[in-house]
């Protein structure tokens, strides 16, 4: 079933260094505090870990713009609990094929692979045709054009920053004051 969908790579960057140089116990925390992180902001945005890559993670969204206040939100906030590491964010929309039911395969999912491997230290990288509404606190700006490994032609690419401005996505906090719980 192909289904439309916008897919986030992250990398946390230096990852492998800072283990040969700080042992295994040091880069296990660090990579505990980023998973911890990584649900923690996944669930207050919306948007579902498709797959842990070692130091990285595959993120599945239904929505664009959750999913940018997602990667925008993780990079900010994993500034300080994952340092001296830094994170490093792809992301592409478009179909892609659900694979025996919870993995995806595709065009989007590829570009957004490959964007996050030419995104740089704090870069959170997408096409720029597939920009579809930015949320709020958060501003695109061109990055140029760059080459993907697997895909012709350059593509334009535009680099996200800034902060999004958190949205309730339900009214799950008045949920109590509601009858028949506030008797």
């Amino acid at each position: 079933m192909r289904v439309p969908r916008t897919f986030a790579f992250v990398d946390l960057s230096g990852f492998t260094n800072y283990t040969a140089a700080f042992g295994d116990d040091a880069a296990g925390r660090i990579l505990g505090a980023f998973r911890s992180l990584t649900r923690e902001i996944a669930s207050e945005r919306g948007v579902r870990i498709a797959k842990w890559l070692g130091d990285g993670c595959m993120i599945v969204s239904v929505d664009q713009e959750a999913c940018i206040a997602f990667a925008l939100e993780l990079e900010h906030r994993a500034a300080e609990v994952c340092a001296p590491l830094t994170l490093r964010i792809g992301m592409a929309t478009g179909h892609a094929l659900l694979f025996d039911g919870d993995d995806y395969i595709g065009s989007a999912v590829n570009m957004a692979s490959r964007l996050c491997d030419a995104a740089g230290d704090f870069q959170v990288l997408l096409p720029a045709m597939q920009l579809e509404r930015l949320p709020e606190g958060v501003i695109a700006s061109p990055h140029g054009e760059v080459e993907l490994r697997g895909f012709p032609g350059e593509v334009s690419v535009l680099e996200l920053s800034g902060r999004p401005v958190l949205q309730a996505a339900n009214d799950t906090g008045e949920l109590w004051t509601r009858t028949p719980f506030n008797l």
